[in-house]
């Protein structure tokens, strides 16, 4: 049974992290760094997801031009999951391959295509109260600076 942290990078606010358990993060598996999934198995229906990254349960990074999903070492020098010490150097690093697998602990995401309502509603960390608070807020606003316009415009 997999057990994933998904990591949802909303571009236009902020980033969420939801645990995915049993067949929900079945779905998961297999999938590679670049395919889209459907938000809903974290809870955003409407919403498509990316998959951009990830980590295994040591904290090695899964590498989007490494093959298959085992952990293996690379001789880099720049890229995702390298720090070189100096201009032009080398190391030998252990990285995961770009498929999802069960060794898997987190998943990257980033929002590709958004649904009707917004995130934070979904997620809960939002009430839709507060959205239609901050609407009727700005009307209020629009409303007074134009009853302000009017009066300028009697005198």
């Amino acid at each position: 049974m997999a057990n994933f942290k998904i990591v949802v990078s909303d571009p236009k606010t902020k980033t969420y992290q939801i645990d995915v358990t049993g067949s929900e993060a079945n779905q998961y598996i297999g999938k590679s760094i670049g395919q889209t999934v459907d938000g809903a198995t974290v809870g955003l229906k409407g919403y498509s997801l990316k998959i951009t990254g990830g980590s295994d349960k040591i904290g090695t990074v899964m590498r989007g031009d490494l093959p298959g999903s085992k952990r293996t070492k690379v001789l880099v020098t720049s890229g995702i999951g390298a720090k070189p010490k100096a201009a032009g150097s080398r190391r030998r690093m252990s990285m995961r391959g770009r498929v999802i697998s069960p060794d898997t602990s987190q998943i990257n995401t980033k929002i590709v295509e958004y649904g009707e309502k917004t995130v934070g509603v979904l997620l809960g960390g939002e009430a839709e109260e507060e959205v239609v608070e901050e609407v009727t807020a700005e009307a209020e606003v629009v409303e007074e600076t134009a009853s302000e316009e009017e009066v300028v415009a009697e005198e």
